[in-house]
């Protein structure tokens, strides 16, 4: 009731079970904190570790470059491809982090398009949570069931026993959707294009004297074919073209106004280009590696509010300013946007004068951060600590990891626990993670919970409780067909699952599942296979997996979204799912 009603925080439930397992004697207080040594938790936590190293070192992004592509693709068949994309990658890393990026790209990608973002953020959802049913390290959920049903006595699961199930139910889901995108919402994409708006800032780049891009077309600079950066306007000798192709020879002395988020904009300066700090691009004589370790700067998006002395400033006169404190390197102008990127734009960013409301991006000196977040006037509304300058023998070790941990616990050499610790030893050693950063990054609300849901499990078996209910179902479903039995349970799981955390439903019901496949004289594996895969299938509620949070967030949609098309594929997915795992019996 505590997990439904949301009446405390998830977390803090967990914790105040831990506690009454042990005042009410239902367990030992050795069993009840057991849940933190947990082989489940552990691996769980060491996942999250691998999967913040991939996506700050741009694992993440170099495995979502494919799906830019696709956008020459009509809405039918972009569908089940991005469905795809977003299965394979949620397969081995977390789900909700490669949902977090898909985000980001559909807004740029319908923006620029002109296509429906709500006909494809809840396939990739869907897509995301079902992919990550198909392998031991998908998703929390199997190791949990895995771990909790091992500690029962159950056989334990290798890393692709279940994938074919899980394919099939993947592949019946992208079926669906792709047929059912059909009654998504076809917005005008206002509010994803306002969160990417938001994110963006206006730069404007000088091809100054002595550089390797002089003379050569514009597509043949990286960052033209980034869809993370526009390339607006591209003014020579006072001459404004709207429209540069990719065609347009450089030359020097011209000035390129493009759109930018800050981590795209970091990209140019290790990539092709390096901006000094007079708003011009000159050719880098310093490697990547030395640029990095010579990086003692953050990014500072400062909020400019009426009163401030930047108001009316331009970009020289705010230099003069912030002198020794930090370089203005952006801007961005909530009005000209709405009106049009292209048309309204100021010729040269460096010579706007500031207004209130306007956005200024700052590169500021470590040291210096604090008189920032003095300052009269204005507000510091993000403050960008991570490096976003990508090293490729950081993002290469990353990848090493990945597959190195898919290796070797697949193919059985060492379990998912040891595979996963030996992944994040070699991120340590080769300075790819830093670990004040883990610490904030690490969902700790998860860990928390499963400390505290795992002992639930062993006062349920201890209690003898997981026997009771087995037994009242028995008498319940007497005389019932074993298919109907195996179907109940998937059905009464994924009910639970789309209100109360499906990580806690997980541990409830698993013990349920092999006491009453034992009661049955059954295999435990489909009993088992059908509480981790129903678990998972929470789509009839935003609130059933963080994903379908994530994009409810966005308000492209209405909760009635979810109870119909996510409640047809719930039916769907119970009926086939019911139906392979029958197989087994």
């Amino acid at each position: 009731m505590l997990f439904a009603t949301e009446f405390l925080p998830i977390d803090k439930i967990a914790f105040l079970i831990i506690v009454s397992l042990v005042l009410l004697g239902l367990t030992t207080p050795e069993e009840a904190i057991s849940g933190f040594s947990s082989p489940a938790t552990i691996t769980i936590l060491m996942l999250m570790i691998l999967s913040i190293g991939l996506e700050e070192n741009g694992v993440i992004d170099l495995l979502t470059q494919s799906i830019k592509r696709l956008k020459i693709l009509p809405v039918v068949l972009m569908v089940p491809a991005f469905m795809l994309v977003s299965a394979s990658i949620s397969s081995f890393i977390s789900t909700t982090a490669v949902v977090v990026i898909f985000i980001k790209i559909i807004a740029q990608l319908s923006e620029k398009y002109n296509f429906s973002a709500p006909k494809l953020l809840m396939p990739i959802s869907f897509a995301g949570i079902l992919g990550g049913s198909c392998t031991l390290m998908g998703t929390s959920t199997n190791l949990l069931v895995n771990s909790v049903s091992k500690k029962l006595g159950a056989e334990s699961f290798t890393f692709f026993e279940f994938t074919l199930y899980g394919l099939v139910l993947l592949a019946v889901g992208i079926v669906f959707m792709t047929i059912a995108s059909r009654w998504l919402p076809n917005s005008n994409n206002d509010d994803l294009v306002d969160d990417f708006i938001d994110t963006n800032f206006v730069f404007t780049l000088t091809l100054i004297e002595g550089s390797k891009w002089i003379g050569k077309p514009l597509s043949e600079a990286r960052f033209y074919k980034n869809p993370d950066i526009r390339v607006l306007k591209l003014i020579r000798d006072d001459i404004v073209n709207t429209a540069p192709g990719p065609n347009t020879t450089l030359r020097e002395g011209d000035q390129l106004v493009v759109l930018s988020d800050v981590k795209a904009y970091a990209s140019i300066s290790n990539v092709d280009f390096r901006l000094s700090e007079e708003g011009n691009i000159e050719k880098s004589h310093k490697s990547d590696e030395e640029n990095l370790k010579s990086t003692a700067y953050d990014y500072i998006e400062l909020l400019i509010l009426p009163g401030s002395e930047f108001v009316d400033k331009s970009f020289s006169e705010i230099k003069n300013l912030l002198f020794n404190v930090a370089t203005p390197l952006g801007i961005q102008n909530r009005l000209q946007f709405k009106k049009g990127l292209r048309f309204n734009l100021p010729k040269i960013i460096k010579n706007t004068n500031l207004q209130a409301g306007d956005k200024l991006l700052l590169k500021a000196d470590k040291n210096q951060i604090n008189y920032l977040y003095s300052l009269d006037n204005t507000i510091v509304m993000r403050h960008h600590e991570e490096d976003y300058q990508i090293n490729p023998f950081k993002r290469t070790m990353s990848l090493v990891a990945l597959i190195m941990v898919v290796g070797l616990a697949a193919s059985n050499v060492l379990t998912i626990l040891s595979s996963a610790l030996a992944g994040v030893a070699l991120l340590l050693v080769t300075d790819c993670i830093n670990l004040s950063k883990i610490y904030k990054k690490v969902n700790w609300q998860i860990i928390f919970l499963l400390a505290g849901m795992i002992p639930l499990g062993i006062a349920m078996h201890n209690s003898g409780t997981d026997t009771w209910v087995s037994e009242q179902l028995l008498n319940l479903l007497i005389d019932q067909n074993h298919i109907i039995v195996l179907g109940v349970l998937f059905a009464i799981t994924m009910l639970m699952s789309g209100f109360i955390s499906n990580n806690a439903t997980a541990v409830i019901i698993t013990p349920i599942a092999i006491t009453l496949a034992a009661g049955l004289d059954l295999p435990a594996k489909p009993f088992i296979l059908a509480v981790m895969f129903a678990a998972n299938f929470s789509f009839f509620t935003p609130m059933g997996y963080q994903t379908n949070t994530l994009i409810y967030g966005t308000g492209a949609y209405r909760f009635k979204h979810f109870v119909i098309i996510g409640g047809m594929l719930s039916v769907i997915l119970l009926v086939v799912g019911t139906l392979l795992l029958s197989t087994m019996l």
